[in-house]
């Protein structure tokens, strides 16, 4: 197995194009999981079929931001052990990782299924929905392990620098599902059931894979079960806390977003309109999680170089992913505009369902071009070990978040909730460029001074 990028010598705008550019297609090919399931419901059950899965859509995202909490908090000190030389240390950070994923997923899985029925009315579910919400999320739980396994371990993979092994570790999942979909839909019949059971057996698939892969001898950090450390977990949650809260976050404000809609638009127009608002976060994942795969696949460059202290390369990083991040939002607000026609068609054949999609993508997604920015600022403060403001700069965007989506259907109407998003864009992309330019560029001067003092010593 050879490893492809040096972390601390290669060319820095290369090696985050290596990086970053797998792992943003590992997150663009991720989408497919559920949009696949979507597209394919749409067409074999129906629009209340496709209704009911989004439902269960930002319930099933927040179970897997627990494969993020363990995976994005345990691979940058990972990277970071490996950039000072403490190989043993970072194969204790693995360890103690993929512990807490066993953990996690067993008890993750008994809560949801006991669980949830209460949740799923709760969180938006019209008694015309449930039956789908509930098939598809009790087969869905079935297989958290696998989930969560596929998504945590994944990152200690890519922070090693095999972020082509990290790509197909999602592929083979998703290339699964894209041809299990129509065989369980279509040829057997089983309906939403079917898309679940083909979505499990595609995590179990990449599980297996990121597992063997981690496990090889040529692996430099391998898996193994010898060095769990209560004091190792502690800093795992410290450093995935963040991230953990942003897309956590993002799940239980989409389901407060749909569970507003309901309240305000009625169980007829709710649940049309909820469609709609299922097609839309359909689309804005394949800007967000491609975004997240650049930013995030590009920490390891910024976390091994703090551990090794030459905060050059770490300031040339972070100008690669910001400008990156711009130029694909750039790229996806002209195929909004021109294509997001043909996007919303692979769901719903009702034209006025349609119609009143594109027309609320276009304003959901007005302001990523300041989302960019955000997304690689908190993004790359956390690979530095600087959590509390990255935790900061992310909980002010989705307290905006929280109080726009319940305020403004309040006083305009359910469909008012779509401007929510391009508001704390921009109101976040501000608040977190500023608090960054003050405090980031001391963080790194004081790092080199602790660098200079390590050599004098």
């Amino acid at each position: 197995m050879k490893r492809t990028n040096d972390l601390g010598s290669d060319p820095i705008i290369r090696l985050v194009l290596r990086l970053a550019v797998p792992t943003m297609l590992a997150q663009l090919v991720s989408v497919l999981y559920s949009i696949v399931d979507r597209i394919y419901i749409g067409a074999g059950v129906g629009d209340l079929g496709l209704a009911g899965v989004g439902v269960c859509g930002p319930i099933v995202t927040f179970l897997t931001s627990f494969g993020s909490l363990v995976g994005l908090g345990g691979s940058p000190n990972m990277a970071m052990r490996m950039g000072a030389g403490k190989k043993k240390e970072a194969e204790q950070f693995m360890s103690s990782g993929f512990l807490m994923l066993v953990v996690i997923s067993l008890v993750l899985t008994v809560a949801l299924l006991l669980s949830k029925d209460y949740l799923l009315m709760w969180f938006g579910a019209s008694e015309a929905t449930f039956p789908y919400a509930d098939t598809y999320l009790t087969i869905y739980a079935a297989g958290t392990f696998f989930a969560l396994m596929a998504v945590g371990m994944n990152s200690f993979l890519i922070c090693q620098g095999f972020s082509g092994l990290g790509m197909l570790t999602v592929v083979l999942g998703a290339a699964l599902n894209i041809a299990l979909d129509p065989l369980f839909i279509f040829v057997f019949h089983m309906g939403v059931a079917g898309a679940a059971i083909a979505t499990v057996i595609s995590q179990l698939a990449s599980c297996a894979f990121v597992l063997f892969a981690l496990t090889r001898k040529t692996m430099p950090v391998r898996l193994n079960l010898n060095g769990f450390s209560m004091r190792f977990v502690k800093r795992i949650i410290r450093f995935g806390l963040s991230p953990f809260l942003i897309i956590a976050s993002d799940s239980i404000l989409l389901i407060l977003l749909n569970t507003m809609i309901q309240k305000y638009a009625g169980p007829g127009k709710g649940d049309i309109l909820i469609t709609c608002a299922t097609i839309v976060q359909s689309y804005f994942l394949l800007i967000s999680m491609p975004m997240g795969g650049i930013t995030l696949g590009s920490q390891p460059v910024v976390s091994f170089n703090y551990g090794s202290g030459d905060t050059n390369r770490i300031r040339q990083a972070i100008r690669a992913v910001t400008g990156l991040c711009l130029i694909f939002c750039l790229v996806m607000t002209v195929v909004t505009y021109t294509l997001s026609p043909l996007f919303v068609r692979l769901f719903t054949s009702n034209g006025e369902v349609a119609s009143m999609t594109v027309h609320y993508i276009k304003i959901f997604t007005f302001m990523i071009l300041p989302l960019a920015v955000q997304y690689a600022l908190v993004d790359e403060t956390t690979a530095l070990g600087y959590v509390q403001l990255a935790l900061f700069c992310s909980m002010f965007r989705k307290c905006s978040f929280l109080l726009l989506v319940i305020f403004l259907p309040m006083f305009f109407g359910a469909e008012a909730v779509f401007f929510s998003e391009p508001i704390v864009d921009l109101a976040a992309a501000v608040m977190t460029g500023c608090l960054f330019a003050h405090f980031v560029p001391p963080m790194l001067r004081k790092r080199e001074q602790e660098k200079e003092l390590e050599k004098v010593k």
